[in-house]
């Protein structure tokens, strides 16, 4: 079939442009303490941001040494078979004395491997755990960034997923189900995600972390020793981030709880101590704690802060998204009930005391 011949219309060539030279500097006198530009403003090429400079260069991954895997892997095995044979030795020995004996050795044995295997297992699934809250963390960073439905919708599958056990998220579960498929933007999706899943378990979070820097605040002050300070402020602190990241859904092992205390000090130190000690020190001085408190009393409401800034930490580092539609807790939500505490604990010491 032949097309039917028709008509079109050619526009005409549109004119080039003609670029207009540029206008020459007008002379003018230099004198001492004055600047004047003697490059053009098409040739200056600091003019435009330098983008290399603006844009941080990526941080390159931490390569582990293959000589220390190696060394690590092979004392392992060396170890393994070190108590494997002296298990062995000890066994054939206790047969040798008695029948019973080689089988009751046996069977201890047989029970302490199955509980050793049970702990693996339960140490590789905590990592996991840890692990796929911290993918899910970065993904909800990205598609909140990228504003991506499909991966937020991903991510929220996986976080009711995650929360699904929890009773205090049944509400915000049923809510989130309804509303999932009427929201189109996936930052939109993530945030009633984080209000309605995240909400309650953070407002659980800060008043554990607040008790825990109650404990804190009162234990030393009333302690004879600096050592006995510094000892329970780490038990609570430990304590503390193991109840967090229950809170959350990570229930880490021993090597994930060990993983976790790595992140939470790699995020205090990207936060900045020394800022945060100067702020802290700023905000006890203002509140006129000297005035108010003994000297005690005020290194125990120091330490309790110190503990409530690594409980926020915690927060931080076993929370399954980013705070972004929540507000972030920091020290001065906690230092006026930490005040205020310590104050009525000043208050009863002297009526007891008259």
């Amino acid at each position: 079939m032949k097309r039917a011949p028709a008509s079109f219309r050619i526009d005409p060539p549109r004119p080039e442009k003609v670029e207009k030279p540029a206008a020459k500097r007008k002379p003018q006198v230099v004198g001492p303490g004055k600047a004047v530009a003697v490059v053009a403003e098409s040739d200056d090429y600091f003019a435009e941001p330098d983008l290399a400079l603006t844009t941080p260069p990526p941080v390159p991954s931490r390569r582990r040494s293959i000589l220390g895997r190696v060394f690590f892997t092979a004392f392992g095995i060396l170890v393994s078979l070190a108590i494997g044979l002296w298990t062995d030795r000890l066994i054939r020995d206790l047969f040798t004395r008695a029948d019973w004996l080689g089988w009751l050795a046996l069977g201890v044995a047989a029970t302490a491997l199955l509980a050793f295997v049970a702990i693996l297992v339960r140490e590789a699934l905590g990592i996991m755990r840890l692990a796929s809250i911290e993918a899910m963390r970065r993904d909800a960073a990205d598609a909140i960034l990228r504003n991506n439905t499909a991966e937020a919708r991903k991510t929220v599958d996986h976080l009711m997923g995650l929360l699904a056990r929890k009773p205090e998220t049944a509400a915000g579960r049923a809510t989130l189900q309804g509303l999932k498929d009427d929201v189109i933007d996936g930052a939109d999706l993530l945030a009633v995600a984080e209000k309605e899943l995240l909400a309650p378990l953070d407002a659980m979070a800060r008043t554990q972390v607040l008790n825990a820097a109650k404990r804190v605040s009162v234990v030393t002050a009333v302690s004879p020793r600096a050592l006995v300070d510094i000892a329970y402020v780490l038990f609570e602190a430990a304590r503390l981030t193991r109840r967090i990241a229950d809170l959350y859904g990570g229930r880490p092992g021993f090597l994930g709880f060990m993983r976790l205390v790595r992140s939470i000090f790699t995020h205090l130190a990207i936060t900045g101590s020394m800022a945060a000690g100067e702020t802290l020190v700023q905000q006890v001085v203002g509140h006129g704690l000297a005035a108010r408190l003994s000297a005690k009393l005020g290194e125990g409401v120091v330490n309790g802060m110190m503990t409530a800034r690594i409980g926020i930490a915690a927060m931080d580092a076993a929370r399954p998204l980013p705070f972004n539609a929540v507000q972030r807790p920091g020290i001065s939500d906690f230092l006026k009930a930490l005040t205020s505490f310590a104050s009525s604990e000043k208050t009863g010491k002297d009526s007891a005391k008259t």
